[in-house]
Order: structure tokens, then sequence, then C-alpha cells
């Protein structure tokens, strides 16, 4: 018998519950069944899956490895089901398991805050996990089902992905308050001289997003650091003497000051991305209704 065949719908909701609760007795409480049942159906479990998936400890069980890949997978395949079963009933206050998200650290202050303080007024029993933009990764990411929604910008989404527009900012170009090229306005010729930072999130390397507009003009960059997160950039350009180029959404900020150039680069739109096989998950159209009421209401 293939493991397909071994597997079944109750054995799964015990997994995920074991995964969330980390406790027999406290799983056999919830489903109304005596622990040795509980027990019968792990040991079934072992054998599908050919791992031991939860050792026992002073206080219940952890999971191992292979059980902890799994969460994430199991809550989607589960809902996938109640909404198989449910049809058109949706109600966010009886959500449950995990939401994956991937932002950067310029996401996390200029969506997640109003996005999140939703979530978890209509379904606070919904949780949620934040990780660290990698578009090397996201790919792969998205097909196994480990991020529901990516926040971004399209340059960095494949062109199949569905999306949605949330807003556009631009950058300022800014420089530490104290610095000795503030006070002036430059040509764009004088600020690519410059000594630079750029803010790269996902790839540590000296390329930033404006290069490719400074050499339509001819001109070069004198990048001098690259830093991994926003957060960061403000402390290091007010300790250097060196300028950037900042979201409009970040600003104002009191480390820095804004630098009048003759010409701005060009505006820029930020995303959310999701997977094509969410299109019709409620999960999905709640949290894009959210967002939505949020940005184009």
């Amino acid at each position: 018998m293939s493991g397909i065949n071994r597997l079944d719908i109750k054995q799964l909701r015990i997994l995920q519950l074991l995964l969330q609760e980390r406790n027999l007795s406290k799983v056999a409480n919830l489903l109304g069944l005596t622990q040795q049942a509980i027990s019968e159906q792990l040991k079934k479990l072992r054998n599908t899956f050919d791992d031991e998936l939860f050792i026992r400890t002073s206080n219940g069980v952890t999971p191992t490895h292979v059980a902890e890949e799994m969460e994430h997978k199991v809550n989607n395949i589960l809902a996938d089901i109640d909404n198989l079963i449910s049809g058109d009933h949706f109600t966010p206050a009886e959500l449950s398991g995990v939401l994956q998200i991937s932002a950067s650290d310029y996401a996390l202050v200029t969506i997640l805050p109003m996005l999140l303080k939703q979530v978890n007024k209509q379904a606070p029993n919904l949780k949620v996990i934040i990780r660290d933009f990698e578009s090397d990764n996201l790919h792969q990411l998205m097909v196994t089902g480990e991020l529901d929604l990516v926040f971004t910008f399209p340059e960095f989404i494949p062109q199949d992905y569905p999306n949605m527009r949330l807003f556009e900012d631009r950058h300022v170009c800014v420089t530490g308050k104290n610095s000795i090229y503030r006070d002036k306005k430059y040509s764009l010729k004088e600020i690519a001289q410059l000594p630079q930072i750029v803010i790269s999130p996902s790839r540590p390397n000296l390329k930033g997003s404006h290069d490719s507009w400074f050499a339509k003009k001819d001109l070069k960059r004198n990048i001098l650091m690259s830093v991994p997160s926003f957060s960061s950039a403000s402390t290091i350009i007010e300790a250097t003497n060196t300028i950037a180029f900042l979201p409009a959404r970040l600003l104002p900020d009191p480390r820095l000051v804004a630098i009048e150039i003759e010409q701005s680069p060009p505006s820029f739109d930020v995303i959310v991305a999701w997977h094509k096989r969410s299109e019709k998950n409620p999960l999905h159209r709640w949290l894009l209704n959210i967002l939505d009421d949020i940005f184009h209401s």
C-alpha cells in the first residue's frame, strides 16, 4: 500500500495538533479521544513518514526536524480541505494555523503594522511568521507552500506570479544631519561622485537600484558601502559622512537631512505577491481585502 493510502484526514488533524500543542494528553482532550488512541495514530504516522516525528520529553513531546518541516504544508492541506467542505463559509475569527510572510524591513515599517493590526483583531488565533526577503529562494519557497505572501518590488517577482500594487513611493537623497554635504544643491554628476551607501536586503553586493538610472545618463555612482537593512542605514550614513537614496515613507529620520538635487530618480511600486494556486483561497482573499481597504480606500 502506498504512503498516501495509509494516511487519512484524522491523522493529519492529530499531526497538526501535536505540532501546535506538543502534548499527547492535550491533543486527546481536544479531540475527545484517549491518549492511547492518539499514541496508536502517532505510531501509524511514524510508519507512514518513516520518522520518529515526536520525541518524548518531561513536559510532552518535541517535534523532529522532519515534523517541523511538515507543519506549514499540513496546515495548508487541512485549510484546503476545510475550504472544500465549507464552500463560501469563511469566518476569520475561527482561523488557526500559521501565516508565513516574506518582507524586508521596509515593509515591516510601511505595511505590516497596519496589516497585522487587522489580522490580529479579526483572527486572534492565527499565528504569523515574518521572515527576511530572499529573492534567490523566493520561487522555491512559494512553490513548496512555505510562504503565503511576499511584500516586495515588481522586479523581484516572477512575471507569472499574481500580485497587487499597494502604493507608489519615491527615493529621497539624504545625508547625516551634521554632514559636510548638507545645505547644498547638487547636479547629478556631482551626486554620482559623492561617497554613498546602498541598501541591499537580498544580495550582499555594491549595487543599488538606481545604478541603471545613473548609467543612462553616462554616470557611475561612487558606492562605498552596502548594508542589508534600511533600519541600520541611517546610523551608518550619519557616522560615515556619506549619502544614500532612501524611500520617502521611511522619512523623516532625526539622524538625516534631505539633499536637494537637480533631478529625482523615478518612483517605484510596492506590491504584494502570492502563488497562483492561492488565487481562490478564502484566506488569501480575506488578506487581500484587508490590504485593499488599507491602501486603496
